[in-house]
């Protein structure tokens, strides 16, 4: 039997936050991670292209909890307690230089994932955390004041347990055995596939834009859209695809989306201008310059989807031709067939019930001692550094929960 005093099921993110910040807090007490593959921090070393996207710069617990479709109203307490400036501050403390780019997220100033992965791995060795691999959990069970922990290869001990195993089915299957309830997991950031005569050859163009998935109750979201080989990514469509998860995996992801090219304006507002631009450029071809700040390749494109002719001037167009233009710009409609999943940094919608967990300290409420942190949770956010947020603070607040009662 392997005795020890706080044991973290899964080798990622969380479980690595947990057993630093415990060890620090704790340091005569023997810790273990146990990893049942081969390596960790292996979703650490490829997210974000990676660079690993640590966090993201929004400093408002009410308006961080917003990016997180499920969990907002759970993460709101702890995020008053730990949150984006404290994660940057403990890797910075650490050594790790961080940056906050443009568009709000946070990476290390290296670029580089490994950067994290170092910062983690030298601070467990140098707190003493045991590191152990290949030892894939069979069973938990509770056992007098304690925990006994089924491996394939040992059985262990421990007087407080984490589990920070991410969207792993088999945890959840052997969660279950424990009375916990789990939400069935289904994607929850992925792009959308469309053939569309509209977006093709545009691959790898991006312009903002505001789009809305058709028969649902304000399903909408804006933002950069990205044109791919396969439809339409970005961070507008991610928004959908994260606040629309489950309602997208009902509809077996066929559906129609709205999209505003304009983000905000209206088609009646655009038709208007449309009767401008005709007026000021009567002799010229719609076709010459790009109108609205639109890359000319969607410009065009959109030109041709309203039946109007490169052999046509402003002063040509009909009120029919400049209505569809106003239309195709404010409310085209694209029909989804089917999603493409980012493989290696996927995340679901699903996980333990959240009213199974005390939020104030991660513990389960069902059992001491026990608890969760990570996408083990039924928790997930919107890309952009907030579902390692989510781990950071669960981990932090664990540490600080074992500390208080040892």
């Amino acid at each position: 039997m392997n005795v020890y005093d706080v044991l973290i099921i899964g080798g990622g993110a969380a479980g690595f936050f947990t057993a630093v910040n415990t060890a620090e807090k704790l340091p005569n007490a023997k810790i273990a991670i146990l990893e049942r593959g081969k390596e960790v921090l292996t979703k650490v070393k490829i997210s974000g292209g990676g660079r690993c996207n640590v966090t993201h710069a929004e400093f408002i617990p009410k308006e961080l909890s917003k990016n997180y479709p499920r969990g907002e109203k759970e993460l709101l307490g702890p995020f008053h307690r730990f949150m984006t400036g404290d994660t940057m501050a403990w890797f910075e403390e650490r050594g790790v230089e961080l940056k906050i780019e443009d568009d709000g997220r946070v990476f290390p100033v290296s670029n580089d994932s490994q950067t994290i992965i170092n910062c983690f791995l030298d601070q467990a060795e140098e707190l003493g955390v045991n590191i152990k691999l290949k030892e894939s959990v069979t069973d938990i069970s509770p056992h007098n004041e304690s925990w006994i922990v089924n491996t394939t290869n040992n059985t262990y001990s421990t007087k407080h347990l984490v589990v920070s195993t991410g969207s792993n089915p088999k945890m959840w299957k052997t969660l279950t055995k424990l009375n916990f309830t789990v939400k069935a997991a289904v994607p929850s950031l992925f792009t959308f596939n469309i053939k569309d005569y509209r977006i093709k050859d545009l691959m790898g163009l991006a312009t903002e834009a505001s789009v809305k998935v058709l028969d649902t109750n304000n399903l909408e979201a804006s933002g950069p859209l990205l044109i791919t080989h396969w439809g339409m990514s970005g961070p507008a469509i991610l928004k959908l695809s994260a606040w629309g998860a489950r309602i997208l995996n009902d509809k077996n992801y066929q559906f129609k989306i709205a999209v505003n090219w304009r983000t905000h304006y209206s088609t009646e507002e655009t038709f208007q201008e449309l009767n401008v631009l005709k007026q000021n450029n009567s002799k010229k071809s719609p076709y010459t310059h790009a109108q609205f700040e639109l890359p000319k390749r969607l410009w065009h494109k959109l030109l041709e989807a309203s039946n109007i002719s490169e052999n046509q001037n402003w002063a040509d167009l009909n009120n029919l031709q400049l209505q569809n233009l106003a239309e195709e710009l404010t409310n085209g409609v694209y029909k989804v067939n089917g999603k493409s999943t980012f493989k290696e940094e996927f995340v679901t919608a699903g996980g333990i019930n959240l009213k199974d967990i005390n939020f104030k300290t991660f513990e389960s409420k069902l059992y001491k001692n026990l608890y969760f942190s990570g996408e083990v949770l039924n928790i997930d956010a919107i890309t952009g550094g907030f579902n390692f947020q989510n781990a950071w603070t669960g981990g932090y607040l664990i540490a600080e929960d074992i500390f208080k009662k040892s």
